[in-house]
C-alpha cells in the first residue's frame, strides 16, 4: 500500500512522530494519520499499537499537540506506537455542513449509507480494516490481534463502539474518555445517526451502551473511563446508562469521575498517561502470551532432529583477544544424564569477556562461550527423568546435584555443587568426550558446561534449571548467572538489608539488586 510520510519529528531517544498520508479505499480520498513510534520498534519485531480516535472538530494533529508529550513519554516507557488518525474524510469534494458536530471533522466512526455521506464517509471501515491493514503490513505494528483502542468524546463513542462490536479477539483492551456512552439518546448522536444512517435507530448498532447489554458475559477485563464532573457536555454523555449495562451483563467498568475537570484537553493530558499504562500493561501481556506461543511452537520439529547430529551456526572462541568467528558446527545427540537444548536468547556475562581476554587460567580455544541463556529442551539422553522434549530450561554453570551424600546441596548456606566441576573445567561433558564438533570435523571445546553462544548445545541434566512457559526466555536468561549471583551477593555476602547506605562500584547485576533493596544509595562509578 502506497504512502507518503510528510512530517517526521524526534521525539526522545530514538522515539519519532511522524504524520503520513495514503490514498484511502474506504474514504476515497486522502487521508493523513499521525503515528509514534517508541525507540524499540526498529528492534521489535512485535510492536503493540494503541489506537486514539479524536472527537468533534479534531483532525490528526490534535492528540499529538496538545496530549502528545504527556501520552508519547508513557508510550516509550511502554514501548507500544501510537496512531492518530483523522476524524473524517477531507477534501474538496467531500459533502460538509456549517456545523461543528456534522460532516468534516465529525464522521462518527460509522459507514454513512445516507447520501450524499454514502460516498466519502466511512470511518468505521477505515478504522477497523484499513488503516489497521496498513499498519500491519507496512509497519509490521499491531500483528496478531496486538492492538487497543481509546478516544475521546466523539472519539470515545468511536473506541467503544469498535472494541465491543470487535469483541472476537480484535483487541485487547479498550478506555474512554469522556465518551458519548449512549449516543440514540444523546442530542449529537441523534443528529448524526439521522444524516449519516438515515434515522435514530440505525443508529443502535452504534451505541456503545445497547452493545454493552447485548453481551452475554464479561467481553474485557476490564473497560477504563475518565469523566470530568465539570464536563459542559455531560448531558450529551449518559455515563450512568453505559454503567447500567456493565451492571447487567457483569462487565468490569471504571470510572473514573474527575471534580473540577471539564471537557477539553486539559483533562486528557491531566490522565493520558494512566490510561496508556493500562493499555500498555495488557498490550504487554498478550504479547509476551504470543511470544511464548510461538517459541513452544518451535518444539513440534524437534522429533525430526532427536537422535540426529545437528548442523547449525554458533560463535566461536578461537584464541584469546580474537573476535569471536561465526560458524557451521555440528553438535552431537545427548549421551546418557545429557541433555540437548535450542537456545533462543542469550545474555552477555563479564566471564565470556574474562575468558575471551585470555585471563580465565580454565580458558581453553577453540571454545563455545556462553552461559546465560533461555532454552527449550530438544531431546535428551538416557536415564534423563526432569525435563523432556519442549520444556523450558535455563543451563546453569553451578549444577545441583542433589545426592544425599552431596554436603554442599543438602547446606543451606551455598549451592557450589562440585558434582561436575572437573570436566567443566576441562572443557569438556562429565563423561570425558566432547559433543561439538567444526566443519572440518576437529573438536571445540565446552565453556562452563553451557556454551550457549550455538544455536544447540548439550548440558548436563543437573545443569538444566526448568522454567515456566510463561516466562519470557529473554529475560529468563538472566537468571543463569547476573540475577542469581547478584542476589546471592547483596543477601548472602554483603547481608544489604532495606534502608542500607552502600558504595557501589561499577553497575552490574550486583549492584543493581543492591540499588533494589537500599532505600539510598551513594554509588562510586569507576
Amino acid at each position: 500500500m502506497a504512502f507518503e510520510i510528510i512530517e517526521t519529528n524526534r521525539v526522545s531517544n530514538n522515539a519519532t512522530y511522524q504524520r503520513i498520508k495514503h490514498a484511502s479505499s474506504s474514504t476515497k480520498t486522502d487521508m493523513i494519520f499521525g503515528l509514534f513510534l517508541p525507540s524499540t520498534y526498529e528492534k521489535s519485531d512485535m510492536t503493540p499499537v494503541l489506537y486514539w480516535l479524536s472527537g468533534l472538530t479534531c483532525d490528526d494533529t490534535n492528540f499529538a499537540i496538545k496530549a502528545g508529550p504527556a501520552a508519547f513519554e508513557e508510550a516509550e516507557k511502554q514501548g507500544i506506537a501510537l496512531v492518530m488518525p483523522d476524524t473524517s474524510p477531507r477534501g474538496e469534494n467531500v459533502p460538509n455542513v456549517d456545523s461543528y458536530d456534522m460532516g468534516v471533522g465529525a464522521g462518527f466512526y460509522v459507514n454513512a449509507t445516507s447520501p450524499p455521506y454514502n460516498e466519502n464517509y466511512h470511518m468505521y471501515t477505515y478504522v477497523t480494516e484499513e488503516l489497521p491493514r496498513l499498519l500491519e503490513t507496512e509497519f509490521a505494528l499491531g500483528c496478531d490481534n496486538l492492538k487497543s483502542i481509546c478516544g475521546h468524546s466523539m472519539g470515545g463513542h468511536g473506541a467503544l463502539t469498535v472494541a465491543l462490536k470487535q469483541n472476537e479477539g480484535q483487541w485487547t483492551s479498550v478506555s474512554a474518555f469522556a465518551p458519548i456512552c449512549n449516543s440514540t439518546d444523546s442530542p449529537w448522536g441523534k443528529k448524526a445517526f439521522e444524516s449519516y444512517l438515515g434515522s435514530v435507530e440505525k443508529g443502535n448498532e452504534h451505541d456503545a451502551t445497547l452493545l454493552l447489554s447485548q453481551q452475554k458475559e464479561q467481553v474485557y477485563d476490564e473497560i477504563l473511563i475518565e469523566q470530568g464532573l465539570d464536563d459542559q457536555f455531560l448531558f450529551q454523555l449518559k455515563p450512568e446508562a453505559l454503567e447500567k449495562a456493565a451492571q447487567k451483563v457483569g462487565q468490569k467498568l471504571t470510572i473514573n469521575n474527575r471534580d473540577g475537570y471539564d471537557h477539553g484537553y486539559f483533562f486528557i493530558s491531566a490522565f493520558i498517561k494512566n490510561h496508556v499504562a493500562f493499555h500498555g500493561e495488557r498490550l504487554t501481556k498478550k504479547k509476551r502470551h504470543l511470544a511464548v506461543e510461538k517459541i513452544s511452537a518451535i518444539g513440534s520439529s524437534f522429533s525430526e532432529t532427536q537422535g540426529k547430529v545437528i548442523t547449525c551456526k554458533a560463535m566461536v572462541a578461537r584464541g584469546p583477544k580474537q573476535p569471536l568467528t561465526h560458524e557451521t558446527i555440528t553438535v552431537d545427540p545427548p549421551k546418557a544424564g545429557e541433555v540437548r537444548v535450542k537456545v533462543i536468547a542469550n545474555a552477555l556475562c563479564h566471564t565470556d569477556i574474562y575468558t575471551l581476554d585470555g585471563l580465565d587460567p580454565e580458558g581453553l580455544f577453540p571454545c563455545i562461550l556462553g552461559h546465560e541463556a533461555g532454552c527449550i529442551v530438544e531431546s535428551v539422553g538416557e536415564g534423563v527423568t526432569s525435563v523432556v522434549p519442549g520444556d523450558h530450561v535455563v543451563p546453569c554453570y553451578t549444577p545441583q546435584c542433589c545426592a544425599p551424600t552431596c554436603i554442599f546441596c543438602q547446606s543451606p548456606k551455598t549451592n557450589l555443587c562440585p558434582a561436575i566441576r572437573s570436566t567443566q573445567g576441562q572443557g569438556i561433558m562429565p563423561d570425558g568426550t566432547i559433543r561439538f564438533k567444526d566443519s572440518e570435523g576437529k573438536p571445540i571445546y565446552h565453556f562452563m558446561g553451557c556454551s550457549t553462544f550455538a544455536e544447540y548445545t548439550v548440558i548436563a541434566e543437573i545443569s538444566c534449571a526448568k522454567i515456566s512457559k510463561e516466562m519470557a526466555l529473554d529475560e529468563a536468561c538472566l537468571f543463569g548467572c547476573g540475577v542469581s549471583t547478584g542476589l546471592g551477593a547483596v543477601w548472602n555476602t554483603c547481608k544489604v538489608e532495606v534502608n542500607s547506605s552502600v558504595a557501589v562500584f561499577g553497575l552490574g547485576a550486583v549492584v543493581s539488586h543492591q540499588c533494589c533493596m537500599c532505600g539510598y544509595v551513594v554509588a562510586f562509578y569507576c
